[in-house]
């Protein structure tokens, strides 16, 4: 998973055949989110500030499922 520099999220990973998303974040674990597409997880990777991108993109546009 490539780290990221984000006080809320510490790695994000994309499987691409399946469109998957999956977001560790520091202090909640870890998510996955279905359907992204690659165009949105190379955004979320490239954002100047990748929590906002997150909360504006990505939360709450997704089905989501908590990972163990």
């Amino acid at each position: 998973m490539p780290e990221v520099i984000s006080s809320v999220i510490q790695q994000i990973e994309y499987e691409a055949g399946a469109r998957k998303l999956h977001v560790m974040f520091r202090e909640t674990g870890a998510y996955t989110y279905y359907g992204v597409p690659r165009s949105v997880y190379e955004a979320f990777l490239n954002a100047p500030s990748i929590g906002q991108f997150f909360n504006e993109r990505i939360r709450d546009r997704y089905p989501t499922e908590r990972r163990d």
